[in-house]
């Protein structure tokens, strides 16, 4: 059985109103990765948290430029273009620091970012996804493993998931990458130590 577990998040762009739009507004952005976050779970022991990365993407669009943050994405995430110029990789370069983070380890996110971002983020960048999708699993299913109600967990979200257990985690902020992915590993870590889920659920 696996010994830990890395659970990670994407912030990617958006604008007022695209994602009730499913991003196809004339002016929506293409929905490109530009933050990674991600933490490694163990799945022993007390169950702790264990190292982290963070990093920034360039988002790029179809014509390999790079492509301007929205407001309302930096209201969101606090990511500016500043710090996108300054900090910022470029995509395959990210995944391959994520994959190389991730070692052996199986990559679970709260949903299909896999599909949702990594995907649409490599097509559009004309590059093969380095991390095959055999790599990736959805924590929403580790919460049904768990008995958490279908229902519930369709409300839930990967910001609201650390508040949702009264896990009193007040550094998080929420739609940044890393937090949201802590804020994803505190609720598995709390689900863990009270023997709801099993880390053989993991495997």
């Amino acid at each position: 059985m696996t010994q830990s577990a890395v659970i990670y998040d994407c912030e990617f762009l958006t604008a007022p109103g695209a994602p009730m739009r499913f991003w196809c507004g004339p002016k929506d952005p293409d929905p490109v990765i530009a933050q990674i976050g991600a933490v490694r779970l163990s799945l022993s022991g007390d169950f702790e948290l264990e190292e982290t990365l963070s990093c920034l993407v360039t988002p790029r669009g179809r014509d390999g430029a790079p492509l301007p943050l929205d407001p309302l994405f930096t209201r969101l995430t606090g990511i500016t273009e500043e710090a996108i110029a300054a900090e910022g990789q470029e995509l395959g370069a990210a995944l391959s620091v994520l994959g190389d983070f991730a070692g052996d380890d199986r990559l679970w996110s709260w949903g299909k970012d896999e599909f949702n971002m990594v995907a649409i983020s490599c097509y559009v960048a004309g590059i093969a996804p380095p991390l095959p999708v055999t790599r990736f699993g959805n924590a929403c299913d580790l919460t049904l493993a768990a008995g958490l109600p279908l229902d519930e967990i369709h409300g839930l979200r990967s910001n609201t998931l650390a508040d949702h257990f009264g896990l009193g985690v007040p550094e998080l902020r929420g739609h940044d990458a890393l937090d949201d992915a802590r804020s994803v590993a505190f609720a598995l870590q709390h689900l863990l130590r009270d023997g709801r889920l099993s880390p053989a659920a993991f495997g």
